[in-house]
């Protein structure tokens, strides 16, 4: 009777897990094997498979637009990963804080990960043209940068001066301290208004019209297009990870900071010491995570490439290389080439994942 009851407890699982069953073996199993089978043909979809041997995997290394994708993914991937995973920390640790309000802050701030690909492309798209925002806000700042100067030095000047009054009479206080800055900010702007008043300071005529996306430019190495890419996605990436960072936080107990200040420990000294070894766990989910899907980036270069008129050679990942050899334009398509620079793309991202792992921040600390 007991063995009865374990066959239909086992018949009922299998019944539930038919439908991911069915997907995993079909559209990934199956998909995998075909991509491994096409990877050693000559295949164009119309004709039957050639058998090629390795030569795909030769050819993809003398093929300049290739070595462009890998480093272009490699730099993205780096770049990107290392910039989410630092504010996504920051703003998990200043939002982990007993404020009124808090809350809704926390909602506005994990919007931005709710955006879906195609809307936040087309953002970017307005963002980075050559009368775009972008442009437009730096055109502002550099006109009024004599007003900003000024603004800058009246305000140090005046918290200077409170803060130096305030410890002349003994008082411990530090530069920024909130309490003066309220009264040295509205002087500072006085003070602006009346040196531009008088003529001493004024705007300038400046426009600025970088062309951000149909540009080949570099920047460190990294083209114009993929920055712009590079910082959509940070934008739009940060959020998710933080709901991460904000759970872990959420773990440490609050007892191990109250005994850290009782014995003097600094801010630093507590982030360091306590915060940032008790959230290695989390650290290494963030960092395979971010990894894993930077490796992947399609959707942003299919919009930025075709809508936004960004040169392939400036915008081109691996992702999309293989995409533009299964359905190029005006060409027969190279399966077999797209099949093998898939693979190596999966090849690569378990190397890179199992190195982070292995000499990066592991599971139980910086090196597990």
């Amino acid at each position: 009777m007991r063995l009865k009851a374990r066959t239909l407890e086992a018949l009922y699982a299998l019944f539930l897990l038919l439908p991911f069953l069915f997907t995993l073996l079909v559209f990934f199993l199956y998909a995998f094997l075909r991509a491994v089978y096409f990877s050693f043909t000559d295949y164009d979809l119309f004709s039957p498979p050639r058998f090629v041997g390795v030569e795909n995997y030769l050819r993809l290394f003398r093929e300049p637009l290739f070595l462009t994708a890998l480093k272009h993914t490699l730099a993205y991937s780096l770049v990107v990963t290392a910039l989410q995973t630092f504010f996504a920390l920051l703003l998990a640790i200043a939002l982990n804080r007993p404020l009124k309000g808090i809350t809704f802050f926390r909602t506005v701030y994990y919007l931005p990960s709710v955006v879906s690909t195609a809307a936040a492309s087309l953002l970017l798209l307005w963002l980075f043209q050559r009368t775009g925002l972008v442009n437009q806000g730096l055109s502002f700042l550099l006109a009024h940068l004599p007003h900003l100067l000024a603004l800058g030095l009246l305000f140090l000047a005046f918290q200077g001066a409170q803060v130096a009054w305030a410890r002349r009479r003994g008082e411990r206080v530090a530069f920024f301290d909130p309490a003066f800055a309220l009264l040295s900010v509205p002087l500072a702007l006085l003070g602006t208004y009346a040196l531009g008043l008088f003529g001493w300071i004024g705007a300038r005529e400046v426009r600025v019209e970088i062309p951000w996306l149909p540009t080949t430019a570099k920047f460190l190495g990294i083209p114009y297009p993929l920055w712009a890419i590079i910082l959509m996605n940070t934008y739009t990436t940060v959020p998710t990870f933080m709901v991460l960072f904000l759970a872990g936080l959420k773990g440490i107990p609050r007892s191990l900071y109250e005994a850290a200040a009782l014995d003097g420990a600094t801010p630093w000294t507590m982030f360091t010491r306590i915060t940032v070894p008790l959230l290695r766990p989390v650290l290494f989910l963030v960092i395979t995570l971010g990894l894993i899907g930077t490796l992947q980036l399609f959707d942003q270069v299919l919009f930025v490439g075709g809508s936004g008129g960004a040169p392939l050679e400036a915008t081109v990942t691996l992702a999309y290389y293989v995409y533009g050899n299964v359905f190029p334009s005006g060409a027969a398509p190279r399966v077999g080439l797209a099949s093998a620079a898939a693979l190596f793309l999966a090849g690569l991202t378990l190397v890179i994942v199992l190195l982070q792992r292995r000499f990066g921040v592991g599971e139980r600390g910086w090196f597990a």
